[in-house]
């Protein structure tokens, strides 16, 4: 866990997520403007004062690391061996329409991997953080190591677009094969906390198709799923973040092999 100006670099993810977190929560509810930017997708203004309560914690304790923001793009040398990966408001259509499912993701990325990173939920109060070795959800200033379980059998699937690898995987399909309709429960909850939450043991599993590599919606739960115990990898088997394949995060190995052959049946 390296440690600079005093803090861990896992604790600063920690510290961030939480600036970012408390400016989520404050302008909840308020009439908020909205920024249009590419296929109906938007920012609010609590997406960008988010962002920089954010980036000022980073700054202040990491001055000379590069940052890659959801909304305010790349900073910093372009092959940076440490960089910053942050999602101020993973679920602003949620929070937008008054919906209190949402996330706010911080992650650093040491040359291939993720070392520190953490999601906050504004509204429990918690935080879910790793050092990239073990990982603990924080809530009332203590500490919890978090511990996968799949006896719950619901898995959240992400049916937002784009689908990099249809035809072959929809994840539509996936939630209407017979197989997945006799062993597990659809859940969709259109923010990637349901990632941290497979790490937690709410979920037992998350499912997405796309392109995660230097994701900022996604290198946390990747993260936090990794040093938690979860079987991860993309959509195929393949390692996750090798390519345009996405995610399977399962809470052990029996539930990600059953998730992988119900992809791979769509194949044919």
């Amino acid at each position: 866990m390296p440690i600079s100006n005093g803090e861990s670099d896992a604790r600063l993810a920690l510290t961030a997520a939480q600036a970012g977190a408390a400016v989520v929560r404050d302008l909840y509810g308020s009439r908020l403007a909205r920024y249009d930017k590419s296929a109906g997708d938007f920012a609010t203004e609590a997406d960008l004062a988010a962002e920089r309560a954010i980036l000022d914690v980073l700054r202040a304790a990491r001055p000379g690391d590069a940052v890659t923001g959801e909304e305010s793009g790349r900073s910093g040398a372009a092959g940076a061996h440490r960089r910053w990966l942050v999602d101020p408001l993973c679920g602003t259509l949620n929070y937008a329409v008054r919906t209190v499912l949402a996330g706010v993701n911080v992650a650093l990325r040491e040359g291939a991997e993720a070392t520190a990173a953490a999601t906050a939920d504004p509204f429990s109060g918690e935080v879910f953080w790793t050092d990239g070795e073990a990982a603990w959800v924080h809530r009332g200033g203590e500490d919890e190591p978090l511990t996968p379980w799949a006896g719950s059998a619901l898995v959240d699937v992400n049916l937002d677009p784009p689908f990099p690898n249809a035809p072959g995987f929809r994840a539509v399909h996936l939630l209407a094969d017979p197989g997945f309709a006799g062993r597990f429960r659809p859940r969709v909850v259109s923010s990637t906390l349901a990632v941290a939450w497979v790490a937690a043991g709410r979920r037992a599993a998350y499912v997405t198709d796309g392109d995660l590599r230097d994701s900022v919606h996604f290198a946390a739960g990747i993260a936090l799923c990794r040093a938690a115990g979860c079987t991860v990898t993309g959509l195929y088997g393949e390692p996750v973040l090798s390519g345009a394949h996405g995610l399977v995060a399962a809470a052990d190995a029996e539930t990600h092999a059953a998730l992988l052959d119900l992809v791979k049946n769509q194949r044919g």
